[in-house]
């Protein structure tokens, strides 16, 4: 009986059920059969967890990306990408990446950037002749940048479930994602000679034309910049930092003259949906949770694992392997939320940083988002574009032996998170 809303929850999700009502159905059980307490707990925990301050900014950075996008800031973001790296071969791919990057500091969110991008740039690329799988591939792929740069919803869902300080795990994203930003570009630049890509523009542009663009980007570039540097000077929390990108990226769109009132009812429209999602798998995993603390199912996971191995690299191997594995049929933030409170206290028993060990986390859990048999961000991209999942596989390949080898690389150096947020907060 104690493993029965385990398999309650696997049968589910196998079954093709929307993660969240399976988590929910799988907590139920629990409080239905198990006679340890009354049901309408299941109803407390569910609602409690929804009073929480810090996770008001996952609303906050939802809206965000959603209000840059119809101030415009988001095409003004693109003309500066296509600016500065128009001219390679494979530029658009290039542009690609490169814009995720950007995106990463005002969106947080893999999904809506890959969408995003799969609406406009890719069209732009197959009218270019690039082969629309590759374009999806790289899409897809550059979309993971953008849980890593702050401020990524990924981080605030670890730092919540894991009680670990959102404004270190934001200032430990910048140096990983810039790592893989230049692994990605690096990656497109071999893939675009060898399809004999062509660039965007026949020669670079000039400075003049890129001070241009840098010029009308440069506002929304400052959005990170000033969470970061607000959340270490004091002046916010990582929440109140969300209100404070919402309300700049609004005053950016007025000053462009792009955001209008008629846009307010499809920003909150969207908001409103994205949020939705994400809470109601907070609100049932929080119920599910309850359920695995009442039978210390964490901790005997944690004696059985570091009977396995007490030696921190081999552990954060095979913990690497369980994510990819669950990631592979789970959605990210799902399984995120599920497995933050498991693993955390299992790494902090052999001295591995929480917040190392959270952007290994984050990023693990969205690579498995662009890979078979039920990677979210394939389906998103493929969805969009078109492309079969096969031809995209196929495409992505190259792509995946960067993100896994950098996943490699985040794992076992940890100081390229680690420097930034030791510099600063020490």
């Amino acid at each position: 009986m104690t493993l029965a809303p385990i398999l309650i929850l696997l049968l589910g999700i196998a079954i093709g059920i929307p993660v969240a009502f399976a988590i929910g159905m799988a907590a139920l059980s629990f409080f239905l059969f198990s006679g340890a307490m009354p049901p309408e707990i299941f109803v407390q925990r569910i609602v409690a967890v929804t009073h929480s301050f810090p996770l008001l900014a996952v609303p906050l950075f939802v809206m965000t990306g959603v209000v840059m996008n119809y101030a415009g800031i988001t095409s003004r973001m693109m003309a500066f990408a296509e600016a500065m790296t128009g001219h390679w071969k494979g530029g658009l791919a290039q542009v690609n990446v490169l814009l995720s990057t950007l995106l990463g500091g005002v969106s947080g969110s893999a999904n809506a950037d890959a969408a995003m991008q799969s609406k406009i740039l890719v069209p732009e690329m197959t009218r270019r002749d690039y082969d629309p799988a590759f374009s999806t591939a790289v899409t897809a792929s550059s979309s993971i940048i953008s849980v890593i740069i702050p401020p990524g919803i990924g981080l605030i869902l670890f730092g919540f479930m894991g009680d670990v300080s959102i404004g270190q795990l934001f200032l430990a994203g910048i140096v990983p994602g810039v790592a893989i930003c230049i692994a990605m570009m690096l990656a497109v630049a071999v893939q675009s000679r060898k399809l004999g890509l062509k660039p965007a523009f026949d020669a670079p542009l000039s400075w003049a034309d890129r001070g241009r663009a840098f010029s009308g980007a440069f506002l929304a570039l400052l959005v990170p910049v000033g969470i970061v540097l607000g959340i270490r000077l004091g002046y916010f929390t990582p929440t109140e930092a969300g209100a404070m990108a919402v309300l700049f990226a609004a005053i950016v769109g007025l000053i462009y003259g792009e955001l209008k009132l008629a846009h307010l009812q499809p920003i909150l429209e969207q908001t409103m949906q994205a949020t939705a999602v994400i809470l109601l798998v907070i609100c049932t995993a929080s119920a599910f949770g309850f359920y695995m603390t009442w039978e210390m199912i964490p901790a005997t996971l944690a004696k059985a694992m570091l009977a396995l191995t007490e030696n921190p690299y081999l552990l954060l191997l095979l913990i690497n392997l369980l994510l990819i594995l669950a990631g592979m049929f789970i959605e990210g933030s799902a399984a995120l939320i599920l497995l933050t409170p498991i693993l955390v206290p299992v790494i902090t028993k052999v001295g591995i940083d929480p917040v190392h060990f959270g952007i290994v986390m984050v990023f693990n859990l969205t690579v498995a988002g662009v890979t078979p048999p039920l990677g979210t961000l394939m389906f998103t991209t493929c969805s969009i574009t078109g492309v079969p999942i096969a031809r995209f596989i196929r495409a992505a390949v190259p792509f995946y032996v960067v993100l896994f080898g950098m996943l490699l690389v985040l794992t076992f150096v940890p100081q390229l998170s680690l420097w930034l947020p030791n510099l600063t907060f020490n």
